[in-house]
């Protein structure tokens, strides 16, 4: 459960968005769909293969009982073989970190040109992503799903929700940000990375790949940082500079030539006590603080389905339980989709269609491929968990479905879903962006993996059941984040536009 920030007091509980209770019933999987990742500074070329997720030990399925009906009793079977579980709680947070994340979560001083926040990708009123199929950061104008290109650009992917992102052991869609068993990082700036990186204490700091994501977007010039010549940050010759530019607005320097912001002091002196000079603190500590406010505002792990395994077979409808025998059996999607967060946490080509200006060039995302250099990767994206995944559309990498019954369609035939993908349903700005060359669709479509390959056999009828379980993967404390946003950050700027 969130706990209120005392700094940040009586934070106005917003509308529930009727187009989330409305979807309480029919909901689909992302399917490898999801949230996405947005442009990074300096990719290497090869990144090590990061490691696998942290087994967890799962919550047994509750065993049968005299009440249960022949649904229950198929459903069971195939969840533990799936190793479906209630979801661990996540790690209790120090509350001085979190209350210093939250400030800095809401606070537009993080960017380039003070426009932008993590909140503007990650909002509280969408499930705590966008809505949009691509996002657009600093220069733009608006708020979630109605935020217009003004003088911004288009992000390459589409922005990932957080909710429930604790223990991930990798972060973006081609997993570029990990850290890897030996306790050392693959990152896109070198100065992170392996056993004795340039920037140790900053890299020392960031003791999670959720920690370590939280220091790129603000690298990012079409996400936070701005472009050349519209800031200091965004001038800053190197990426331990561009964070230290940073810093010295939130901190300032020991001689007070560059004062910072006061309040700032004060939260970063209670979040890190140990640390005695201004001088001292760096993005690293940003990125902890930031972190520990993610895994406490948006722990979700409450749902229908969490209910079900814990043995209240009521908690879900048989519409529900006959989409999720049709989801851990025939349909297949466990093969991707299995564990407590409904995910592998590897790499797979489903043919999506391109959407959008491209992660490596004009109409172009070989994802897992641009990090690792290995052509056999080439398409691959991060399998998503599906948990809340109703509330986090749209959905895929490039957000090219815009509603969850597209989605879904798409494994009926991913092939030709990709070479027949209808662009209507997409924004008018993006229409013109769908990538119908046809080599690269011929790429696509030969680098599809071998499990979705061939398609799966769903009728309306089927597909509907397949989304009504899918909703009931939601959390109902998700419905309503809005408890975590405060009324003013530290440098009084505005939150919203």
């Amino acid at each position: 459960m969130f706990r209120r920030i005392p700094c940040f007091p009586g934070a106005t509980t917003k509308e529930l968005l009727g187009r989330l209770l409305a979807l309480a019933g029919t909901v689909l999987f992302s399917g490898c769909g999801g949230g996405g990742a947005t442009a990074e500074a300096g990719v290497p070329p090869v990144a090590p293969t990061p490691v696998e997720p942290a087994p967890v030990e799962p919550t047994p399925v509750e065993p049968p009982s005299a009440t249960d009906t022949a649904l229950d009793l198929q459903l069971a079977t195939l969840a533990a073989r799936a190793d479906a579980a209630v979801m661990p709680a996540s790690p209790v947070q120090d509350p001085d970190l979190v209350t210093l994340g939250q400030a800095l979560f809401f606070d537009r001083i993080l960017s380039g040109n003070r426009d932008v926040s993590c909140y503007t990708c990650h909002d509280v009123d969408f499930g705590a992503g966008d809505g949009l199929s691509l996002s657009v950061g600093t220069g733009g104008f608006g708020k979630g799903a109605d935020r217009l290109l003004d003088r911004g650009r288009l992000t390459a992917r589409n922005a990932p929700s957080i909710l429930r992102v604790a223990g991930q052991p990798t972060m973006f869609w081609d997993s570029r940000v990990a850290r890897r068993g030996d306790g050392t990082l693959a990152t896109p700036s070198a100065v992170l990375n392996g056993p004795a990186p340039t920037a140790s204490a900053i890299a020392a700091t960031l003791t999670s790949a959720l920690t370590a994501q939280a220091v790129f977007p603000l690298l990012s010039h079409d996400e936070m940082r701005g472009q050349p010549g519209e800031n200091e940050v965004a001038d800053a010759p190197s990426d331990v500079e561009a964070w230290a530019r940073l810093m010295r607005r939130l901190v300032g320097t020991d001689n007070d030539a560059e004062p910072g912001v006061a309040a700032y002091r004060d939260l970063f002196a209670l979040a890190f006590p140990a640390v005695v000079r201004w001088s001292d603190f760096h993005v690293g500590h940003v990125a902890r603080a930031i972190a520990a406010f993610e895994i406490a505002a948006f722990d979700t792990r409450g749902s229908p389905f969490d209910a079900w395994l814990a043995g209240t077979r009521t908690a879900l409808t048989d519409t529900e339980k006959r989409g999720a025998i049709l989801f851990f059996g025939r349909a297949g999607c466990a093969a991707c989709h299995g564990g407590p967060a409904l995910t592998d946490g590897r790499h797979h080509a489903i043919g999506v269609p391109q959407v959008g200006p491209g992660h490596d060039f004009p109409f172009e995302d070989t994802g897992r491929a641009s990090v690792t250099g290995d052509p056999t990767d080439r398409y691959r994206f991060r399998t998503p968990g599906l948990r809340n995944v109703a509330l986090t559309g749209p959905w895929m990498h490039d957000g090219a479905y815009t509603t969850l019954g597209a989605a879904i369609r798409h494994y009926r035939n991913p092939r030709q879903a990709l070479l027949g993908y209808d662009a209507t349903q997409l924004a008018p700005l993006l229409r013109t962006l769908v990538d119908t060359d046809p080599v690269r669709q011929d790429a696509r479509a030969r680098a599809l993996d071998a499990r979705v390959r061939d398609g799966v056999a769903l009728n309306d009828v089927e597909v509907g059941q397949l989304e009504a379980f899918l909703g009931a993967l939601t959390d109902t404390a998700a419905l309503d984040l809005s408890a975590a946003e405060p009324e003013t950050v530290p440098s009084g700027l505005p939150i919203d536009d």
